[in-house]
């Protein structure tokens, strides 16, 4: 019997529902699966889409084909599948047969999409109130595991969940070794380094570059709104904290953000078109940015909050905007001080907290440096890589239940 074809990916595909049928016409296959459904693909998507080595690398899953460069449009000179389940589907001027994976097929089924831009994790917006904390999990064994291991993706898979969906996970147990973070980090992905170095310490120093780098309370913000692209993600790492105080603070910028559109559509609206500066003006470094306080996507969901007085410069805006902008601002920060929204706690040593910068806004108490020793470790990445890993984890999954049907 024929074996199923390669997919253009090094991903598994399980097959959910069988082929049984199918028709053509010369840009158009349709097919009919074992469960009813119909669906159908434009020959020029399918010639582009094959898995053989004219149309991608085998090297590298990498596509090398130029549509530009065939003969003429890629049109359909028949279709059927053979008796491994897979589509064939020839094509006319380059007399070629390709074959497609019934499963892949189906996963990348755009005809009945409902949502191919979907987050991986539904979006659930938070408020905290007395009591409250972040999802936090066992972490204990981490660095002992394997990477890439069942073992490991059993201690990632939840944490990276939380990250995703709400934005914030709390993991317990890690080691307390100095530098032990940027090992746990990677677990994950790359390290993104800035001007503060690849991990940074936040602890209260003589002749500081930053207010985190003092005993004094911070007010909720995000970091590093000052990059043209900030940090999407970023990891804090107890080492040590003995202190009277300094107790952490958080607040999901985006249930704020929706609070504030629900009652004052006009100030939303306000921050999500005012290009606000953002500025660090530091010894060394002069970081400098223009962009809205809430940014949205294509769609109108989202997208990401800058809000961080501390970093913000002066207001640059056109003269009729600036009264208005700094109301919407004032109604913002008026909100952030409500307790419905924050939750707060106290960090122990060995716990790691990860969460979405672009997102979620920290904040601490002040301390009393003399009580005794406050040290957090921190280090900054992209959301890319959260999703990466993820998107990993499922294919992972994907793999083991396609080896589990062999």
């Amino acid at each position: 019997m024929t074996s199923l074809p390669l997919t253009p990916d090094y991903d598994a595909w399980p097959i959910e529902a069988d082929l049984e049928a199918v028709s053509f016409t010369p840009r158009l296959v349709t097919v009919r699966w074992s469960d009813g459904r119909e669906s159908r693909y434009h020959g020029v998507w399918l010639r582009e889409n094959a898995a053989d080595d004219t149309t991608v690398n085998p090297a590298t899953r990498e596509r090398i084909l130029d549509l530009s460069t065939l003969p003429a449009w890629p049109e359909i000179a028949g279709a059927e599948i053979d008796d491994a389940g897979a589509l064939c589907v020839d094509f006319a001027l380059e007399d070629r047969r390709l074959r497609f994976h019934p499963g892949w097929l189906r996963a990348h089924d755009y005809d009945n999409a409902e949502d191919p831009e979907a987050p991986l994790v539904p979006v659930t917006t938070w408020e905290g109130g007395p009591g409250e904390g972040p999802d936090s999990l066992d972490a204990a064994g981490l660095l002992d595991t394997e990477p890439g291991s069942e073992d490991e993706e059993a201690i990632l898979a939840p944490a990276l969940t939380s990250v995703l969906g709400k934005g914030l996970v709390r993991l317990r147990g890690l080691p307390t070794e100095p530098d032990s973070l940027e090992a746990i980090a990677r677990r994950i992905g790359p390290v993104r380094p800035t001007n503060f170095g690849l991990l940074f310490d936040v602890k209260a120093k003589p002749d500081p570059d930053s207010n985190a780098y003092t005993a004094i309370a911070l007010p909720p913000h995000v970091d590093l709104p000052t990059r043209e692209y900030q940090p999407g993600l970023q990891m804090l790492h107890c080492l040590e904290n003995s202190v009277e105080g300094g107790e952490a603070v958080m607040l999901d910028g985006f249930a704020v953000a929706e609070a504030l559109r629900e009652r004052d559509p006009e100030a939303f609206t306000t921050l999500t078109r005012v290009r606000w500066c953002y500025a660090n003006t530091a010894r060394t470094t002069d970081y400098v940015w223009f962009t809205p306080m809430i940014r949205l996507d294509e769609r109108g969901e989202l997208l990401e909050v800058r809000i961080a007085d501390f970093l913000r410069g002066p207001l640059q805006a056109p003269f009729e905007e600036v009264e208005p902008a700094y109301e919407a601002l004032m109604t913002l920060q008026r909100m952030l001080h409500e307790p419905e929204f924050a939750i707060r706690f106290t960090y122990a040593p060995g716990d790691l907290v990860i969460f979405d910068n672009r997102r979620l806004l920290h904040a601490r108490d002040a301390f009393e440096g003399a009580s005794g020793h406050r040290w957090l470790q921190g280090c900054y990445m992209e959301r890319d890589e959260i999703r990466s890993r993820y998107r990993m984890v499922l294919r992972s999954r994907r793999q083991r239940r396609v080896a589990a049907g062999a």
